[in-house]
C-alpha cells in the first residue's frame, strides 16, 4: 500500500499522472480541511453546545440540527475565497451560493450534503459529509443564484471528483478523482489525513443488505420479491443466509459496503413516488454512485444507471440501489422482468 498524506496523493495524481489539475488539488484539500473542522465540532458534542435542534427547516422541509447549520457554514466559509470555485450548492440551501465578487472565481462547481445522517447526531452514531465536484460549463450565467442553478444540472458521469467523510470512532475521508477509490484516516495529533487504503474494491457477491424494513408495505413488487428471497436464506432461491444492517446514515451504510461488500437500497415506494424517491441525486446518489463504480460496484435506480440520469432540478430525488455488483444486477433485473 502506498504511504503518505492526502496532499502527497493529490500531488502525485496531478504532477505524475495528470489526472487532476492544480486547482482541483487545492479544492479537495480545502474540502478536507473543512471536514476536519466539522469532525472537531462533532467531537465536542454537548461540550461545544452543538447538539439539538436548530429551530429551522431546510429546503426539503426537514428540521435542521444545529450541526447541520454549522457544517454548512464551515463548508461555505472554507471554500468561497480560494479562487477554485464558480459556485457551490448545498442540500441545506434552496439556491446555489455564488462566489462573492471580492474573491476570484474558478472553473469548478462544488455540491455537498454537509452532514448526512442527521437523525443520528444526538445519539452518537456515525454521520458524515458527502461532496461532488463538476466543471463549470463555459459561458455559464452566474449573475445570480437563480441563474446559476442551470450550471449544476449535469449527469453524474460529468463528475471530476467525489468523496465522503465518516465521523465515527475515527474520521475517514474516502475519495475518488476517477482513478480508483482511496481511504485516508485523520491523524488528529498532526492534523492531516494519512493514506490508509488504496485501490478499494467492493466484492461482487455479498450476504449483507441494508434497507429500511419499516417501509416494506410501501415497496414495489421487485423489491418485495428480492427481500423475501433473501429472508428465505439457504432454503430459498438465492441459496444463502443474509444479514440485514441499517444505520440510517447513508455514509455509514455505504462505507460498510466499501469495507466488506453489501447492497444498500432506498428504492422507489408508494410513499415517496410523487417526489421521485428519498435521496437527492446531486448531493447523495451521484457522488456515492461514482465512488461505488470506481470500486467495482454498481449503482442504479432499479431501472437505470444513476450516473446517466440527466437532472432537471438541483434538489431532484431518485431511488438508490448500490453496492456489490451481482446483487445490484439481480434486483435491477427483477425491475426489468
Amino acid at each position: 500500500m502506498a504511504q503518505g498524506t492526502l496532499a502527497r496523493y493529490l500531488t502525485e495524481e496531478q504532477r505524475d499522472k495528470g489526472v487532476i489539475t492544480a486547482d482541483l488539488k487545492f479544492l479537495i484539500e480545502i474540502v478536507s480541511r473543512a471536514c476536519q473542522a466539522i469532525s472537531i465540532a462533532i467531537g465536542k458534542g454537548s461540550l461545544g453546545g452543538v447538539l439539538g435542534e436548530a429551530g429551522s427547516d431546510n429546503v426539503q422541509g426537514e428540521a435542521q440540527k444545529k450541526l447541520d447549520v454549522l457544517s454548512n457554514e464551515i463548508l461555505l466559509d472554507a471554500n468561497e475565497w480560494g479562487g477554485h470555485l464558480a459556485a457551490m450548492a448545498s442540500e441545506e440551501m434552496d439556491l446555489p451560493h455564488t462566489i462573492p465578487h471580492r474573491y476570484p472565481q474558478g472553473e469548478y462547481l462544488l455540491l455537498f450534503d454537509p452532514l448526512d445522517g442527521s437523525s443520528n447526531i444526538d445519539v452518537n452514531v456515525s454521520i458524515g459529509t458527502i461532496f461532488s465536484v463538476l466543471k463549470c460549463p463555459e459561458g455559464a450565467d452566474l449573475s445570480s443564484p437563480e441563474a446559476a442553478e442551470a450550471a449544476f444540472l449535469q449527469p453524474g458521469t460529468a463528475q471530476v471528483a467525489a468523496g465522503y467523510a465518516v465521523y465515527g470512532p475515527t474520521t475517514l475521508l474516502v475519495l475518488t478523482v476517477g482513478d480508483g477509490v482511496v481511504v485516508f484516516t485523520l491523524d488528529r495529533e498532526h492534523g492531516h489525513f494519512v493514506l490508509t487504503q488504496d485501490n478499494v474494491q467492493i466484492p461482487a457477491d455479498t450476504k449483507e443488505f441494508a434497507i429500511n424494513l419499516s417501509n416494506q408495505r410501501f415497496w414495489e413488487a421487485p423489491v418485495q420479491r428480492y427481500v423475501a428471497e433473501m429472508q428465505q436464506g439457504t432454503a430459498g432461491p438465492l441459496g444463502k443466509d443474509y444479514n440485514m444492517r441499517w444505520v440510517a446514515s447513508m455514509v455509514a451504510d455505504v462505507h460498510r459496503i466499501m469495507t466488506r461488500g453489501g447492497i444498500f437500497m432506498y428504492p422507489l415506494d408508494s410513499k415517496m413516488k410523487d417526489k421521485g424517491g428519498k435521496l437527492r441525486l446531486m448531493y447523495e446518489a451521484n457522488p456515492m454512485a461514482f465512488l461505488v463504480e470506481q470500486a467495482g460496484g454498481t449503482a442504479t435506480t432499479g431501472r437505470q444507471r444513476i450516473l446517466e440520469i440527466m437532472p432537471n432540478q438541483l434538489h431532484q430525488r431518485v431511488p438508490v440501489i448500490l453496492g456489490s455488483k451481482n446483487e445490484v444486477d439481480r434486483i435491477t433485473g427483477y425491475h426489468a422482468a
